[in-house]
């Protein structure tokens, strides 16, 4: 009798539990997905100075952190007003490593600059280097705004 009456509770628990979940769950609809930007990967390929006309910034650095696991790409705004351009979701940042082609464009955590830059201001984007595929010494290509600039060697 006490394991018909450990069974019929165990059944009744589990009813219970399905119809929460059915009632609560099965019939919601996840929301809508916001529209994703087609991103360009291809861009206009140019010098430190133009970058500096194109996007309003100019690189200071680009390293490995974090024991090789992190790229640290760091810019100083020289003009406010076009270094908005990197806010652009079509063309987000990304370092490719030259010799693999490897297009490193995870940011730690998410984290990139959204408000207004300041001119004369250094700001910083942090990538995740999966499996510490970019060296100090590699040649890299830098992705910034609408901006590539290649052959930047890594600290």
């Amino acid at each position: 009798m006490k394991k018909l009456i450990g069974f019929l509770t165990g059944v009744a628990l589990v009813a219970g539990a399905l119809t929460v979940w059915f009632v609560l769950g099965a019939h919601r609809h996840p929301p809508a997905a916001a529209p994703v930007a087609e991103v360009a990967w291809g861009r206009a390929a140019v010098d430190a100075n133009g970058l500096a006309e194109r996007s309003g910034v100019r690189i200071t650095q680009v390293a490995v952190t974090g024991g090789g696991g992190l790229i640290d790409l760091r810019f100083q705004v020289l003009d406010p007003n076009r270094a908005n351009s990197l806010h652009d979701a079509t063309t987000p940042p990304a370092v490719v490593d030259e010799d693999s082609g490897l297009v490193v464009r995870d940011l730690l955590m998410s984290h990139a600059h959204t408000g207004k830059y300041t001119a004369g201001e250094t700001y910083y984007l942090v990538f995740e280097n999966p499996g510490n595929w970019i060296r100090r010494g590699s040649k890299v290509s830098v992705l910034l705004g609408g901006s590539e600039v290649e052959h930047v060697v890594v600290r």
